[in-house]
């Protein structure tokens, strides 16, 4: 595995490069979803955790999921259509985007895997930023326009 300055560069380029106003926020560790949203100075609902979801050998998806909410495996199964999905390992989530968990992204990721973005993402959200203790903070119309993602019913409250 690389170290976050090589994850955290390709991810702050990636958006960058797609020309989105955002604000970069670097914060020490955080032990909580309260302490991170705090950290960024957003709700906690704003913080975004970018999850890694296996649908078949070979093909993932990136899900947007807010910080108060958790996926729902049945509607994201529903949603894509699939009886089966899985989380992969760490050293295979590391091997499809290069980033290792706890940093995962959609941007500057090492393949563009399809993005699926829970209906309750809206106004201004904090996302990772490819390394620990690194953030972009943007809006949400932003975020979900330069990532193509698809947006739909995939999570409960927490």
């Amino acid at each position: 595995m690389t170290d976050d300055n090589d994850e955290s560069t390709r991810a702050l380029e990636a958006v960058a490069a797609a020309g989105l106003a955002h604000t970069v926020t670097r914060h020490g560790p955080v032990r909580s979803l309260t302490e991170a949203a705090a950290a960024r100075g957003v709700e906690p609902r704003a913080v975004l955790k970018t999850l890694v979801v296996r649908v078949s050998d070979g093909d993932y998806r990136f899900v947007l999921v807010p910080g108060d909410r958790e996926i729902s495996w049945p509607k994201l199964r529903a949603h894509l259509g699939v009886s089966r999905l899985s989380m992969p390992s760490a050293e295979v989530a590391f091997e499809v985007t290069g980033y290792v968990r706890g940093t995962i992204t959609p941007f500057g990721s090492t393949t563009a895997w399809p993005v699926i973005a829970d209906v309750m993402v809206g106004g201004q959200v904090s996302v990772g930023a490819g390394a620990h203790g690194l953030a972009i903070t943007l809006e949400a119309a932003d975020l979900l326009a330069a990532l193509g993602a698809t947006v739909a019913d995939v999570t409960d409250p927490a």
